[in-house]
C-alpha cells in the first residue's frame, strides 16, 4: 500500500490574508501539482464555506469528499497527466481562541475534524452561539480550549481536535507568549482526548523529542496553506487505508503508520529569537546574555520556538525517544529554483520552469523526495539536481528565521551558482561538500548578535542555560477579602463613609441625598432601609423603593436579602415606577374603568393598534404621533387638553393630533390594553380621583425612597407627591449632572425644587467616589464645568494611577469605529499573524488583557451599526448588549398573545393575531379549543409551564417549526417569567420587556472567557 500524502490543515478564501483562490477547484488542482491525496478543507466552522462545500463536494471514501463531476472534470483539464490522480478532502479547520486562564492571557489556535456535514451543522449552531463565526473564516472566539473540546466531542462520536504549530510563540499551545507550559494546563480532565499535535513550520521532531511530555502525542505536520501554492510545504504520510477512520485510528494507535514531511525548521518564522523592526536576529544564548531585551530599543524581544522549546526541554537535542516516528526535511520546489536561476520563488522564469518540470517528471513531491537525481539532472539540469541532492542531505546553510520573518535558505555559494542553458557538467572534477552543514548567520551578517554561535554548536537544551520559568511568573499579592454586609448585627454599617452613615441615620425628615456617580448610592438606600426595619422596627409593608429599571430593582432586593434576609425582602414593595403603577391599578383601577385583567401593549402593538386606525400613516407618521402622544401623558395631558393643531411642515400628520390622540385611546380602551405611559397617567387619575384608594395607599407606604430623582417627569413627580402628601417621609437620591432624559419629559427642576416641595428636608451630598480614579473624576469635572448652567457636584476617589487619558477624535464617524476596533486589537496583543506581520500591533508588550475585559459605551444606538460592522471586518467576536427586545420577535409576540387571550378573552387586539387572515382555518379550528383549555390550565400552572406549553402545541398541533435561536429567545422568556407563579401575573412579562427600555446601558461586550 502507498503512502498517503495529507495536509489537513489550510484555510480557505473566507479567511483573512488568504488567497481568492482557495476554493476547492484550485485545491484539488494544486493538490495533484504537489502530490497530495488527502486534503483539509479548512474552515468547516464558517456558514458560507460550509455551503459551498455542500455545492461542491460529495461524499467518497467513508468520511471523506470528493470534488463533484461538474467541477472536477473542468480541473483536470489544467492538471498535467504526470501529475494527475484522485484527490479527497476532509472536513477539518482551524479556530482562534482568545481567553484567560490562570490570570494570563492565552491565545490558542486549533483545528477541529468533523466527519459528516450533519456533525459540521451542529458545531456551527454551537458556536454561533458563543461569538461570530460569519466574518472570518478562521473564527476568533473568547473561549477557553477547554470548552472548545468539549464541544467538539458532543458533536459527534468521530469529532476530534488537534492543537495547531504548539511552538508558534503567539498563538500557540506552548507558544512563549500565550501558551501554556504543558498539554494537560490547557486542558485539564479532557487532556486524554488529545492524541496528536501539531509541530509547526518552525519544529520539527527533533527538536520535539526533547521534551518528554510529547511522547505520548503522534506528531503532524501540515502546511497551514493561505493560498493553493502553499500545499504540502509540510504534510503528513499514512501508511493505512484512506477513509477517515482509519486516518484517525493510525494517528490514536498506530504512530508506526505516520511519518512526516517538514520544513527545515530554521526556515520558519519563528524558529530563533528577536526584533524584527530593529534587525536582531538571536539564538536563545544570544537572548539569555541579553536578559531578553533587544539591545537596540530596549524592549522585550520575541521569543522563538528554539528558545522555547529548549525552556521546557528535559531532554538534550539528539536524544530519541523508543516510538520516535520518521520524517523527512524538505525545501519547496519553487525556492530551489530560485535559487538555481539566482531570482526569486514567484518569479516568472522559475513558475515556467517550475511547470516543465511537472510536466516531464511528475508531482513537486515527487521530485523532491523520489526520483533518481539523473532523470532530474536530464530535465532541469546538473545545478536543479545538486540542489536536490544537498536538500535530501541537509548541505544547506539557512540564515534562521525570527520574529515573523522566514529563514532564509542557501544550498549553493554565489560563485558556485552559473546559469547556462545546458547546465551539464557545472560539478565535474569539484570538490563535493562532506558534511552536513546548519549554520546561523554570522555574527558579521546578525546585527546586534555578539556570539557568533552556529545552531549545532551550542547546546541550547541545558538546564542552565534556559531554566524553566515557574508557573507563576510574579508572586501575587495578599488577597483580602472584602467583610460580608452581614457581619455586625446583619447590617454591616461599619462599611459606610461618614457623608453615607449620616444619611442612613437621618430617619426624622424628608431627605435628599446628592450623590454623584460611583458615590455608592444603592448601597446607602439598602442600608437606610435595612436600618429602618431592624433598628427602628419599621413594619416591612410600610416601605416602598422605587428605582428606574428592573436592573436597579433587583439589585436593591438582592443587597436587603443580604442585609435583612429573603422574607423580610418579601413583605418590602421595591419596584420600579412603571410596575408600581401597574401594581395600582391590578389593585384598584377597575374605579376608574381600568379593567383589572388589562394587558400592557408593547412598542409593537402600539403601532398595529393605530395603524389599524389610520391606514393612511405611514410608518414615520406613526412613529412621531405615538411620540407625541406619550410626551402628552408624561405631561398628564387627556386628548381633550391638546390644542386642535393643524398639520405643519415640521409636523406633517393628519388629522389632528388631538382626534387620534382620542382615537387611540378608544382603541386602548376597547381592547383592555393600556401602554407603557398609561401606567403613570392612569396611576395618577386614580389616586386623584379615588380618596379612598389613595388613603389607602398613603396609609401602607410610610416610608419611601426614590432613585434617580433627577430623571422624574411630570407624572411621577405628581405621583410622589400624592404618596407624600399625608407624611410619609421621603428620601430622594441622585445627581442633577447625571439628568439624561430630558427628551423624554424629565426634568432636572425638582431636584432643585425638593426643600420648597417638602418643607424641612435635608440635604447631603456623597462625594467619595468608589469606581474611577483621581484622573477619570479630574477630567469629568472639567467637561461638567464647560457645559452645566449650575455648579458642578465635586467629588473624588483614593484611587491614582499613573495612565493618562487619551483623547482621540476622529473625521468620521466610520474611522471612530475603526479606531475603537484597532485599540482593542493592539492591547490584546494582535487577534491574528497578520495583525503581527501588517505592524498593526507591535507584539513585543506582555499580553495582560483577553475580549472579556474590553466593553464598547456609545450614547447613540445609530453608532452600534458602524462599530458592529467594523468588529465584523476585524473578526474580533462581540456581543451586543441592550439591543431588540424579545417582545419584538414575531414568534414570542406571536406567544405572548396566547398567554394575553387565556388569561383575558376580551383582549380583541390578540385575537386578532391570532385568527388573522392568513392563518387557515384548519389551523383556527384547533386554536380556539386549545385556548380554552391554556385559559383552564393558568389556575394551577406556573408562566414557564404555560409557554411550554404553547410552544409544544404550536409544534405538534400546528405543524410549526423554529430555528435554534427561536429556542433560545424561549428560553430567556421562561427565566424572565420564572417569578410569576400564576397567569393573573403573565402580563406583566409585557411590562417587564417594555421597562427594559427606560433606561439602559447600551454596549458592546465581548464575551466572557
Amino acid at each position: 500500500m502507498s503512502k498517503i500524502v495529507a495536509d489537513l490543515h489550510i484555510h480557505s478564501h473566507f479567511s483573512r490574508a488568504t488567497s481568492q483562490n482557495l476554493d476547492f477547484e484550485h485545491l484539488s488542482h494544486w493538490a495533484q501539482l504537489k502530490g497530495v491525496q488527502l486534503v483539509g478543507t479548512g474552515d468547516i466552522a464558517h456558514p458560507g464555506w460550509l455551503q459551498e462545500m455542500k455545492q461542491k463536494l460529495e461524499p467518497a471514501e467513508e468520511g471523506l469528499f470528493r470534488l463533484k463531476d461538474e467541477y472536477a472534470k473542468a480541473v483536470q483539464s489544467t492538471v498535467p497527466a504526470a501529475c494527475q490522480q484522485p484527490v479527497r478532502f476532509m472536513l477539518a479547520g482551524e479556530v482562534s481562541n482568545i481567553y484567560k486562564k490562570n490570570d494570563k492571557v492565552r491565545k490558542i489556535h486549533h483545528v477541529l475534524f468533523e466527519p459528516s456535514f450533519q456533525a459540521v451543522e451542529k458545531l456551527q449552531a454551537r458556536l454561533e452561539k458563543i461569538g461570530n463565526i460569519r466574518s472570518d473564516g478562521r473564527q476568533i472566539l473568547g473561549l477557553d480550549s477547554h470548552d472548545l473540546l468539549e464541544i467538539v466531542l458532543e458533536t459527534d462520536p468521530q469529532a476530534y481536535l488537534i492543537p495547531a504549530h504548539i511552538w508558534t510563540p503567539w498563538f500557540a499551545l506552548l507558544g512563549s507568549m500565550s501558551g501554556f507550559d504543558s498539554v494537560e494546563e490547557c486542558f485539564d480532565e479532557l487532556t486524554p482526548h488529545i492524541f496528536a499535535v501539531e509541530t509547526g513550520l518552525s519544529s520539527d521532531p527533533p527538536m520535539n523529542w526533547t521534551v518528554s511530555s510529547l511522547d505520548q502525542y503522534t506528531l503532524v505536520s501540515n502546511s497551514d496553506a493561505h493560498s493553493p501554492q502553499k500545499l504540502a510545504r509540510e504534510a503528513t504520510l499514512f501508511d493505512t487505508a484512506l477513509t477517515y477512520p482509519a486516518i484517525f485510528a493510525a494517528l490514536q494507535n498506530n504512530r508506526e503508520a505516520v511519518s512526516t514531511l517538514e520544513f527545515f525548521p530554521e526556515e520558519g518564522k519563528y524558529h530563533y529569537d528577536g526584533h524584527r523592526k530593529c534587525e536582531i536576529r538571536w539564538d536563545p544564548a544570544t537572548t539569555l546574555a541579553h536578559r531578553g531585551l533587544c539591545s537596540v530599543c530596549g524592549k522585550p524581544v520575541t521569543v522563538g520556538v528554539m528558545n522555547r522549546v529548549a525552556m521546557l526541554a528535559d531532554r538534550p537535542l539528539g536524544a530519541k525517544p523508543a516510538q520516535a516516528q520518521t520524517f523527512h526535511n524538505l525545501i519547496p520546489l519553487p525556492e530551489i529554483l530560485g535559487e538555481v536561476y539566482g531570482v526569486g520563488a514567484g518569479s516568472k522564469q522559475v513558475q515556467q520552469h517550475y511547470e516543465l518540470l511537472l510536466a516531464k517528471l511528475g508531482s513537486e513531491l515527487t521530485i523532491l523526495q523520489d526520483l533518481p537525481l539523473e532523470e532530474i539532472q536530464q530535465v532541469g539540469g546538473s545545478l536543479l539536481a545538486e540542489g536536490i541532492r544537498r536538500m535530501r542531505t541537509g548541505e544547506l546553510t539557512i540564515a534562521a528565521g525570527y520574529d515573523g520573518e522566514y529563514g532564509v535558505v542557501k544550498l549553493f555559494d554565489e560563485q558556485e551558482r552559473v546559469v547556462s542553458s545546458a547546465q551539464i557538467g557545472l560539478f565535474a572534477g569539484e570538490k563535493r561538500r562532506a558534511t552536513k552543514k546548519k549554520a546561523a548567520l554570522s555574527s558579521e551578517d546578525q546585527p546586534g548578535h555578539d556570539t557568533g554561535a552556529v545552531w549545532a554548536e551550542v547546546d541550547l537544551f541545558s538546564q542552565d542555560l534556559a531554566p524553566r520559568p515557574s508557573p507563576k511568573l510574579m508572586a501575587e499579592g495578599p488577597t483580602i477579602p472584602a467583610p460580608s454586609e452581614a457581619s455586625k448585627g446583619g447590617l454591616g454599617r461599619h462599611l459606610l463613609n461618614p457623608q453615607q452613615q449620616a444619611a442612613v441615620l437621618c430617619i426624622d425628615r424628608p431627605l435628599l441625598i446628592v450623590a454623584g456617580p460611583g458615590t455608592g448610592k444603592t448601597r446607602t438606600l439598602t442600608q437606610r432601609i435595612a436600618y429602618l426595619v431592624a433598628e427602628q422596627a419599621v413594619e416591612p409593608e410600610h416601605i416602598l423603593a422605587i428605582t428606574f429599571t428592573n436592573k436597579a430593582a433587583e439589585e436593591m432586593t438582592q443587597r436587603l436579602t443580604a442585609l435583612v434576609g429573603a422574607s423580610v425582602v418579601g413583605r418590602l414593595t421595591i419596584k420600579t415606577f412603571h410596575a408600581f403603577g401597574a401594581w395600582l391599578l391590578r389593585q384598584a383601577g377597575e374605579q376608574i374603568g381600568v379593567s383589572a385583567t388589562f394587558t400592557i401593549a408593547s412598542d409593537e402593538d402600539r403601532q398595529i393598534l393605530l395603524k389599524q386606525l389610520y391606514p393612511a400613516l405611514d410608518n414615520r407618521a406613526l412613529d412621531q404621533a405615538l411620540a407625541q402622544i406619550s410626551t402628552a401623558k408624561n405631561q398628564l395631558l387627556s386628548p381633550t387638553a391638546l390644542p386642535a393643531t393643524k398639520p405643519t411642515a415640521f409636523t406633517p400628520i393628519a388629522p389632528a393630533l388631538s382626534e387620534i390622540y382620542q382615537a387611540y385611546e378608544a382603541a386602548l380602551c376597547q381592547n383592555q390594553l393600556v401602554d407603557f405611559d398609561d401606567l403613570i397617567l392612569k396611576a395618577v387619575q386614580l389616586l386623584e380621583s379615588q380618596p379612598a384608594v389613595l388613603a389607602e395607599v398613603q396609609a401602607r407606604f410610610r416610608w419611601i425612597s426614590v432613585d434617580e430623582y433627577q430623571d422624574i417627569n411630570l407624572a411621577q413627580y405628581r405621583l410622589l407627591r400624592f404618596l407624600t402628601a399625608a407624611g410619609a417621609n421621603l428620601c430622594a437620591i441622585g445627581d442633577p449632572d447625571q439628568a439624561i432624559y430630558g427628551f423624554r419629559g424629565a426634568n432636572r427642576a425638582y431636584f432643585a425644587t425638593f426643600p420648597q416641595d417638602f418643607p424641612g428636608a435635608q440635604s447631603l451630598r456623597l462625594d467619595q467616589n468608589y469606581r474611577s480614579t483621581q484622573l477619570i473624576l479630574n477630567a469629568s469635572g472639567q467637561v461638567m464645568a464647560k457645559g452645566t448652567d449650575r455648579e458642578a457636584s465635586l467629588i473624588w476617589s483614593d484611587f491614582f494611577d499613573q495612565t493618562k487619558l487619551d483623547i482621540h477624535t476622529a473625521p468620521t464617524d466610520k474611522a471612530e469605529a475603526e479606531y475603537v476596533v484597532h485599540q482593542i486589537e493592539q492591547m490584546v496583543g494582535g487577534t491574528s499573524y497578520f495583525s503581527l506581520d501588517s505592524g498593526r500591533v507591535p507584539g513585543t508588550d506582555a499580553i495582560v488583557r483577553s475580549f472579556a475585559d474590553f466593553a464598547v459605551l456609545y450614547r447613540l444606538g445609530a453608532q452600534s451599526r458602524l462599530l458592529a460592522e467594523a468588529f465584523e471586518r476585524s473578526g474580533i467576536p462581540y456581543q451586543m448588549v441592550g439591543q431588540t427586545p424579545l417582545v419584538e420577535y414575531k414568534e414570542v409576540r406571536e406567544l405572548l398573545a396566547y398567554l394575553a387571550l387565556a388569561h383575558n378573552p376580551q383582549a380583541h387586539f390578540y385575537h386578532k393575531q391570532l385568527f388573522n387572515t392568513n392563518v387557515p382555518k384548519k389551523q383556527q379550528a384547533k386554536i380556539r379549543p386549545f385556548l380554552d383549555e391554556l385559559q383552564a390550565a393558568s389556575a394551577t400552572s406556573t408562566v414557564p409551564q404555560l409557554i411550554e406549553m404553547v410552544q409544544q402545541f404550536r409544534i405538534n398541533s400546528l405543524g410549526r417549526k423554529f430555528d435554534e435561536k427561536h429556542t433560545e429567545r424561549l428560553q430567556k422568556l421562561g427565566l424572565r417569567a420564572f417569578p410569576f407563579s400564576l397567569l393573573p401575573l403573565a402580563s406583566q412579562i409585557f411590562w417587564k420587556q417594555c421597562c427594559s427600555r427606560t433606561k439602559q446601558t447600551t454596549m458592546i461586550r465581548a464575551p466572557t472567557a
